[in-house]
């Protein structure tokens, strides 16, 4: 197996080969652009097929050992046993559950906080702290995440007490549910922080990537040296972060083995995936998935109102210019999709998308090539899902199957059944129900309460399903972050808390 170096999705020639341990601690290259592989690898039918039966820590340590080729596998292989353990995961790290005949359902939300982040952000720090020893790091890093609601608790709770790393998260502060806010404003540890931002998400996303390439504040210096500021360098645990990117390749692959392995389908069998689609991190790691051979068909990118993503499948054109919704699912309430950069670097190159990227910045819009748009057709459809019909999907996938699901997952599940194939469906569900209760119990019983957290008990007695642990005991702890800012001040609170360490 050969070395798999990174440059930059904008990278014309003019910027030196990366490698991974570099690209997970610097997070964002200094272009503004997304390092990418040098190659998407490939794993044969056979290889794949022998992880039928093996363990998830297993299978997620193969495919990252893929790309992390300057770690060491034998690290790579107890990271991945610390991240996906039994007390991080009681009840295994992902699970397949079939609904009907053609849909089944990949659950993701079963590690401390209740959310797919989980998946990635319980091993990203490790991998973060390993980098450090690879390459010589002796300072701290300070991770800055923006959040749309569940990657800012998983960051949290995937970095705390873990010497060398301060973790600030900034979250919308009227962009997310009562649970998700207080999740975060919880959180134990003595290395993390948490700041409202009187913004959208796009606001608190754009806010971190102009911290990052900042140079009056924190210098422009290139690879290693880059955003020395009182002893930390800058990093990031959103998806940007190639580090957030790999580690969610492995639970397709999961995926599709656990549906071979119960007879759902024949191995080798294509199938077809719906994946509910914000800053478009989740779905591009099935679009790897599928590159590095595993039997998919379509992918269907799963939108809410905010429907940037499926009128850019649909169209070719994306353009952010249009009203932005507050929603039941607000982890898809974005306009900007840092990841799809990737997807147009795949595709076009670096020249072509930093063109792409340089109209979006100065128009707020950019129209992709005929051939951008005929490539991307191959492997992608957009679908989207209007609140009502989150609701209906909600309150009918309880009543027919007895099977509760939250906002985001009904999205995905809606756009499944819209997407007509003769292929089995996996549908990606992202959050436990219980960290969005105000909108699903009104879904499923038309009464809306403000008390998030009385309602959790009431809709354990309606449905049954068990509370999580960490949900259960949101309101006995105490809440330790109840700061926030204007758009403009993120830079000055950044600044404030390092002056503090």
């Amino acid at each position: 197996m050969g070395n798999i170096n990174y440059a930059s999705t904008r990278n014309t020639g003019k910027i030196k080969n990366f490698t991974s341990a570099e690209v997970i601690k610097q997070g964002l290259s200094d272009d503004g652009g997304l390092f990418m592989p040098s190659e998407i690898v490939k794993i044969d039918g056979q290889t794949l097929q022998d992880f039928m039966y093996k363990s998830y820590d297993e299978l997620a340590a193969y495919i990252l050992s893929l790309y992390l080729t300057d770690y060491a596998q034998s690290d790579i292989k107890n990271i991945a046993r610390q991240a996906y353990s039994k007390a991080n995961f009681p009840d295994g790290a992902a699970k397949v559950s079939k609904i009907t005949d053609r849909i089944s359902v990949l659950e993701l939300y079963h590690g401390p906080t209740s959310a797919f982040k989980d998946m990635a952000l319980q091993i990203m720090p490790l991998l973060l702290k390993k980098s450090f020893d690879i390459t010589g790091e002796k300072r701290k890093a300070m991770i800055l995440v923006a959040t749309s609601g569940d990657t800012g608790k998983a960051a949290l709770e995937g970095t705390k007490n873990i010497e060398g790393i301060n973790t600030l998260v900034f979250y919308p502060k009227y962009g997310v549910s009562r649970i998700q806010e207080l999740q975060m404003k919880t959180q134990d540890g003595n290395n993390v922080d948490v700041c409202a931002v009187n913004g959208n998400f796009d606001d608190c996303q754009t806010g971190v990537k102009n911290i990052f390439n900042d140079p009056k504040i924190f210098g422009f210096y290139v690879g290693k040296n880059k955003g020395v500021q009182n002893g930390f360098f800058f990093s990031s645990a959103n998806s940007i972060n190639f580090g957030r990117l790999i580690p969610q390749v492995a639970y397709y692959f999961y995926g599709y083995l656990k549906m071979a392995g119960n007879g759902e389908i024949k191995f080798g069998d294509k199938i077809d995936i719906s994946v509910p689609t914000g800053n478009f991190g989740n779905i591009l790691a099935a679009y790897f998935a599928k590159k590095m051979g595993l039997p998919v068909d379509k992918l269907i990118c799963a939108s809410n109102i905010n429907n940037i993503l499926t009128d850019f499948f649909n169209t070719g054109i994306y353009d952010t210019n249009r009203k932005f919704f507050t929603t039941m699912s607000p982890s898809m309430d974005i306009l900007i999709s840092s990841n799809l950069e990737r997807l147009l670097y795949l595709l076009s190159g670096a020249e072509e998308n930093a063109k792409y990227m340089s109209d979006l910045k100065s128009t707020g819009k950019f129209i992709a090539s005929d051939e951008l748009k005929k490539k991307s057709d191959e492997d992608f459809t957009g679908v989207f899902c209007d609140e009502e019909n989150t609701r209906k999907t909600i309150k009918k996938v309880f009543e027919e199957y007895k099977y509760l699901i939250d906002t985001h997952t009904a999205v995905a599940f809606e756009c499944a059944e819209k997407y007509k194939s003769d292929k089995k469906m996996l549908v990606v569900s992202t959050a436990s129900a219980y960290k969005f209760v105000s909108d699903v119990y009104y879904s499923l019983t038309g009464k809306k309460e403000s008390n998030e957290l009385d309602l959790r008990y009431k809709l354990r007695d309606l449905t049954g399903v068990k509370i999580p642990k960490a949900l259960d005991e949101l309101d006995s702890k105490a809440v330790r972050f109840d700061n926030s800012v204007e758009i403009d001040g993120m830079k000055d609170y950044v600044l404030k808390k390092l002056n503090q360490e």
